[in-house]
């Protein structure tokens, strides 16, 4: 663990939402403390989840309704992450994309021009290059039966995130990887994933803020994704208590957060004492 007071020379933040900020639709508790010290210090900062399902457009709007304003630039998905990363490998003019997913997902592919395949039962073509694969609450046998379909043929296979849960306001429910789980039970093929633990999310995140790794903390609340993800990327991190894992689960990894705060609430107080 870092012996430095937690932050120590932070320059910007990759911050982490769902189990940091809320449970599903439920803030959590100093949210809006936590952004006032933020802007008051002037500290730069990237909302970046694993969660697709959602566009800057709507998390804007979610944290407006918790009083916290931010701008859509200030917000990183994986599903921008994958249709970022997919355009650098293929040409979107010339690959059809079948997506399981929401608008968090489709909407950049689309903006990346790529043309979606629809259902196997709409009545159009189905056939794809790629299936991508994101957190999607309308997913349907058929939406299952298209990607399955399609990776059989050979279709490239990409997770936005590899999530097997997701806290919410009752508990821990399931998430994109579960759904990656059927469809690798299904096809026998394993995905690319995009999102955390890979450092492509974090990558692209440091772009953005056009700052160097070392001059960055990573705060989430997962560590097989978050914490992980922020080592493999060179990112000093902070993991809080609030989300999914739990201090006695250090026990079962050989990597540590550089700090470990019990929620926001303490990362506000540091800040206002450093």
């Amino acid at each position: 663990m870092n012996q430095e007071r937690p932050l120590a020379g932070v320059r910007a933040l990759i911050i982490d939402m769902d189990g940091v900020l809320w449970h599903g639709s439920q803030p959590l508790p100093g949210i809006r403390e936590f952004f006032a010290a933020l802007r008051a210090r002037r500290l730069p900062f990237v909302l970046a989840t694993n969660n697709a399902s959602s566009t800057p457009a709507q998390y804007v709007a979610k944290l407006a309704g918790m009083g916290v304003k931010v701008s859509e630039d200030e917000i990183l998905t994986s599903g921008i992450a994958t249709a970022a990363w997919l355009a650098q490998r293929r040409d979107p003019a010339s690959s059809r994309v079948y997506a399981i997913g929401e608008a968090g997902l489709t909407e950049p592919l689309r903006q990346q021009g790529f043309t979606l395949a629809c259902s196997h039962k709409e009545g159009g073509d189905w056939q794809a290059d790629v299936v991508v694969v994101g957190k999607d609450e309308t997913l349907t046998w058929d939406k299952l039966a298209t990607a399955t379909l399609n990776l059989n043929r050979g279709a490239a296979f990409i997770g936005t995130n590899a999530d097997v849960t997701l806290p919410m306001e009752l508990g821990i429910s399931h998430g994109n990887g579960a759904i990656l789980a059927a469809l690798t039970a299904a096809t026998g093929r394993e995905p690319t994933i995009i999102g955390k633990p890979e450092p492509e999310l974090y990558r692209q995140a440091l772009r953005r803020l056009e700052a160097a790794p070392e001059d960055v903390v990573a705060i989430g609340d997962r560590l097989e994704t978050d914490i992980f993800g922020a080592v493999r990327a060179g990112i000093r991190s902070l993991m809080v208590l609030t989300g999914v894992s739990r201090e006695a689960d250090l026990a079962q990894v050989d990597y540590r957060p550089d700090w470990i705060l019990a929620d926001i609430r303490e990362v506000t107080r540091v800040l206002e004492e450093g």
